[in-house]
């Protein structure tokens, strides 16, 4: 089977992966995803009007069949079948909620203050942000959760070796350690889709 469309798409599109008691535990890529289904770990959830139907694979294709795609959804097509993606998994056995990542670097303060210059208050892309320590090392500032923020590369210059009030800047929120895990947070950062929202609730 191939990807309609774009290849693209296969690095792009995601799915909601939730343990068997419907709580978000993962987001994974197309062929993720596919195993999951084609190996019966997991089947299909069918937002239908507000209800939500549970499909195994043989019932999603089936369904992919007798409702095929539009050109402008993605699929996975086949010289037989083209595929609808789903866009939510359930796990048939997995009721467990993987223990929080809370490590300690740079990508996950970036996720936790959502790409954010924690002085200025602008989104960045990561390639012009740095982390700043609100209290510097040298005056003993602690390499931490709760020292540790996301800074733009203009405002870490300016601030340099001070406290942030001595650069005139203002810490826009207190630093903390998060408490949420850090696929919600980046779930969050890029969008989500609507049928994803009753599940994620807030990051």
């Amino acid at each position: 089977m191939e990807l309609s469309g774009q290849h693209s798409i296969e690095n792009a599109y995601r799915i909601l992966v939730l343990n068997r008691v419907w709580q978000p535990v993962n987001i994974v890529g197309v062929r993720r995803a596919v195993a999951l289904l084609f190996q019966d770990n997991a089947q299909v959830i069918n937002p239908n009007q507000g209800n939500y139907e549970m499909l195994s694979a043989e019932e999603w294709v089936e369904r992919s069949m007798t409702h095929p795609p539009r050109a402008d959804e993605p699929s996975i097509r086949s010289v037989r079948l083209d595929l609808r993606l789903p866009q939510i998994l359930l796990l048939r056995e997995f009721d467990r909620v993987p223990v929080q990542d809370t490590k300690l670097n740079r990508r996950n303060i970036f996720e936790r203050d959502q790409y954010r210059c924690q002085y200025c208050g602008e989104i960045f892309p990561e390639a012009k942000l740095n982390l700043d320590h609100v209290i510097p090392r040298d005056r003993g500032g602690r390499t931490s959760w709760e020292n540790l923020v996301t800074s733009c590369i203009e405002c870490n210059s300016r601030k340099a070796n001070r406290l942030p009030h001595q650069a005139g800047l203002v810490l826009r929120r207190q630093p903390l350690r998060p408490k949420h895990r850090p696929f919600l947070s980046v779930l969050h950062r890029n969008g989500s889709r609507e049928v994803w929202k009753p599940f994620i609730g807030k990051a």
